[in-house]
């Protein structure tokens, strides 16, 4: 296999974790239209100050070795039948003998008016930074003088999606918010507002950790709107509705996090694909028709997966071993495998201070599970150097959260 060319195009957990897999069998190329790594579970505490950059977005550059060719650049084009891609970093045309379709999704805004142009995307080190600054400089305006239901107006915030990320979004944001009030001395309470279609928060997950989710969202007074369709996004309001009837609120920010779609790569290659636009591959990770080439993701669609774990990151860390095996199997003309994904455990952060983590048919929370779930992502990050680096600064560091503040503002 040491001459045989591998590439994968995507460096999120299923493209980086396979390329470290094949990084010792196979000339390994790895292709991303970005610089770094982002290990999205912990984004939201990124958001609070818990974690730093390097932590959970090191560069690629520092996780690969010699053995892993990255190229920077977005792929334009790719011929299926010659084996050959574009990329538009790269005048030459870069060949293959197996290909990894890894993508990743970005982010579903469900053609709803103004949504792509005025909410914020959260998906990156970058889409964080910048609600950040929008919620220091929001309680920048807000005087100690101002009255209590003038500063919660002035500081209300919506969040679109009440799955995980919404739930774990709008907690982190609730406690920071929360924080600077009593830091700057302003009356009354901010104003988080959780909007979901359904009539459930957590969809894929149990009822135990669901109950404990909900309790934790009213002691945090997060205003949580089920049943609700959005309607609109505008600069500084979102408007919904309700049973029949519709509200417009204004708010300083509308952070979504309702779903994800298809790449717009994905959209362009002409390859068999269902009704929503996913590629449709084999139980192998093998795309129908070309045995060559695999994908896994967002983008693939595996028809054995249960549906609360497509599109969750450890489908894409649990289908990165796969694919790598069954490419080594390929080329060495052996019988590929196929592999039951399971639910490895459901832990969601519930603020700055508390989480939720299932064990055992049991949900422990509070500061416990906190602890214990930067403990368990510390052993998924990628590569081994790179979670003892993780791991010691944690550990002897902490993990204590950033309050919101501005130059000169404590």
């Amino acid at each position: 296999m040491a001459n045989k060319k591998v590439t994968i195009i995507g460096g999120g957990f299923g493209g980086l974790f396979t390329a470290l897999d094949l990084s010792d069998d196979a000339d390994v190329t790895l292709v991303s239209d970005g610089d770094h790594f982002c290990f999205r579970p912990l984004l939201y505490e990124y958001l609070s100050g818990e974690v730093e950059a390097w932590h959970i977005a090191p560069d690629y550059k520092e996780l690969i070795d010699e053995k892993i060719n990255f190229v920077r650049g977005e792929v334009e084009t790719v011929d299926f039948n010659a084996k050959q891609i574009k990329i538009s970093t790269r005048k030459e045309l870069l060949d293959y003998d197996a290909l990894v379709l890894a993508v990743g999704g970005t982010t579903n805004f469900w053609n709803v008016a103004g949504a792509e142009e005025f909410a914020l995307p959260f998906r990156d080190i970058a889409d964080a930074d910048k609600l950040r600054r929008r919620m220091v400089d929001a309680l920048d305006l807000v005087s100690p003088t101002l009255a209590p239901q003038d500063a919660r107006e002035r500081l209300t915030f919506a969040v679109v999606g009440g799955g995980a990320s919404g739930v774990e979004l709008s907690t982190k944001m609730s406690d920071l918010l929360v924080d600077a009030f009593q830091r700057r001395g302003l009356k009354g309470e901010p104003h988080v507002l959780l909007v979901e279609m359904s009539d459930r928060l957590v969809p894929g997950m149990g009822e135990d950790i669901r109950d404990y989710v909900e309790k934790t969202l009213r002691e945090k007074h997060i205003d949580v709107h089920l049943q609700t369709k959005v309607l609109e996004v505008k600069p500084n309001s979102i408007v919904s509705e309700h049973n029949g009837k519709q509200t417009e609120v204004e708010t300083v920010a509308t952070v979504w996090t309702a779903g994800v779609k298809v790449n717009s790569l994905i959209e362009k290659l002409d390859l068999p694909k269902d009704e929503h636009g996913l590629i449709r591959v084999k139980a192998t990770l093998q795309v129908e028709d070309f045995d060559n080439v695999f994908s896994l993701g967002d983008i693939a669609k595996v028809e054995s997966v249960e549906p609360k774990l497509a599109g969750t990151a450890q489908l894409a860390f649990q289908e990165s071993a796969l694919a790598a095996d069954n490419i080594k199997a390929f080329f060495s003309s052996k019988q590929l495998k196929t592999k039951h994904f399971e639910e490895l455990g459901e832990a969601v952060s519930l603020g700055t201070h508390n989480a939720a983590v299932l064990v055992g048919g049991n949900v422990i929370g509070g500061v416990i599970a906190r602890d214990a779930r930067f403990a368990l992502y510390t052993s998924r990050l990628p590569t081994w150097h790179h979670r003892l680096k993780v791991g010691a600064s944690w550990f002897f560091e902490g993990t204590t959260p950033k309050p919101l503040k501005s130059l000169g503002i404590s």
